[in-house]
């Protein structure tokens, strides 16, 4: 798998994220630097590893697999990406984060966001002989992605949550049909 397009999927992992750090950035007008990277940092780690978890998982299973990891990728990917473009016509109410702060809702919300990592990473065991970069490249990009959503989330407010999940959810599906796509001209 190329880098560019580990990129690309980090990028549309992370939008989840993005969307839960501009929730807190509304809920939190005044949150300091400190704070905000606290939430990044969190969201960051497990959007990094439940990618090398599922990856691990996955290899174990390796040779059941093989036969059909492009339908897996494809399938897991369009179904996430699926689930955040439908996500994104929830009401913004509905949605509302307490005190993203507090030790129990970040955990809740880290593990929330990175579920889909971990599904992820089970279809890279099948493309993927060395994890540690793209754990890395979607460590990285989660938490600048958080940076950024808790600060647009203190200057612009909810409208820019829809579009992200939007735009996160069609690069994922973008992604798994590209991995067909590539399976079935090799």
């Amino acid at each position: 798998m190329e880098i560019l397009t580990i990129l690309f999927l980090a990028i549309g992992l992370s939008f989840d994220s993005f969307a839960v750090s501009v929730c807190s950035g509304l809920n939190l007008p005044h949150i300091r630097f400190f704070q905000a990277t606290k939430i990044a940092i969190f969201l960051a780690l497990f959007q990094a590893f439940m990618p090398l978890i599922g990856w691990l998982v996955g290899n174990s299973m390796k040779s059941l697999i093989e036969p059909v990891d492009h339908w897996i990728a494809f399938g897991l990917l369009s179904l996430i990406g699926g689930k955040m473009v439908i996500e994104s016509f929830i009401n913004s109410e509905e949605r509302e984060i307490k005190n993203p702060l507090h030790i129990k809702v970040i955990l809740l919300l880290s593990v929330a966001t990175s579920i889909d990592a971990l599904a992820v990473g089970f279809s890279f065991a099948t493309m993927l002989q060395k994890i540690l970069l793209a754990v890395l490249i979607i460590g990285a990009v989660t938490f600048t992605a958080s940076m950024l959503g808790i600060l647009l989330g203190k200057k612009t407010g909810p409208k820019i949550n829809r579009y992200a999940e939007i735009a996160g959810g069609l690069i994922l599906i973008s992604i798994g049909s590209k991995i067909l796509i590539q399976h079935f001209f090799q």
